[in-house]
């Protein structure tokens, strides 16, 4: 009997993956995005992780949640910031069968409809992030050229501190196989904004994980408000530092 090939960026059978998409006042997009997202493999399931959202976001994710059981979600006391949010869901994700777990946002700058390419290409690495700086192209649409820059020039400068060679090392459209999430201790991980990404991806890298990019179209949110602030923005200065430090000292 011949066996059927999974097509291209499918699941393998008994494999599932979780998409987490933590929200705080995303009550415009969340019940856009995630059938979106469910429609790209119905293998993938969706964790909203809501900070109490004050417009009523955790409610219509509790709506969404009742009406389909790939729909899960994690409601938390109060905003506590992207990278608790985040590790929240890994803890979740890990508690459970899941062998792919994905970080993405939930306001479209992340469009679901790469998903299936992010599957394909974490078959051969570990850990696969969406670069909107790829081999000297720029895939950002609709960004003022200030916040352009700043993007940028981070990813310069994390390359510079830390070692860590990626074209975005601070985008937060991800997939890691579980065992990078099993490997790295989440209860150590400092970071809570931007700063983020970069850490998860040197610790990655630092306990010798493959990681690939593959090449996004990233498209400034049209709902809601962003969430960078001055201090994010000071946090991922001073923590590239850290993780160099840690590097040398060998307790990376």
């Amino acid at each position: 009997m011949r066996m059927q090939t999974p097509p291209r960026g499918s699941l393998a059978a008994g494999e599932h993956a979780l998409v987490i998409v933590p929200t705080y006042n995303e009550s415009e997009n969340i019940a856009r995005i995630v059938p979106r997202i469910l429609a790209q493999d119905p293998r993938i399931d969706v964790l909203i992780v809501d900070d109490n959202s004050p417009d009523g976001t955790g409610r219509i994710a509790d709506q969404l949640a009742a009406e389909d059981a790939r729909v899960h979600v994690l409601h938390r006391a109060g905003k506590e910031g992207l990278g608790r949010a985040y590790l929240a869901g890994f803890r979740w994700a890990l508690e459970r069968e899941y062998e792919f777990i994905f970080e993405m946002d939930a306001d479209f700058s992340h469009d679901p409809a790469h998903l299936p390419e992010f599957l394909a290409a974490v078959t051969d690495a570990d850990l696969v992030l969406g670069s909107r700086y790829r081999d000297g192209k720029v895939t950002v649409v609709n960004w003022p050229m200030t916040r352009l820059l700043l993007s940028y020039g981070a990813n310069i400068y994390a390359r510079a501190v830390t070692g860590l060679r990626l074209g975005d090392a601070t985008g937060g459209f991800k997939c890691f196989r579980r065992r990078v999430l099993e490997a790295i201790p989440l209860g150590e991980v400092k970071s809570n904004g931007y700063a983020f990404q970069i850490e998860m991806s040197f610790r990655a890298w630092k306990r010798g994980f493959r990681i690939a990019e593959i090449p996004i179209v990233f498209h400034d949110r049209t709902e809601g408000e962003s969430k960078m602030s001055k201090g994010i923005v000071r946090e991922a200065i001073w923590m590239v530092w850290r993780l160099r430090w840690w590097a040398v000292s060998g307790r990376a």
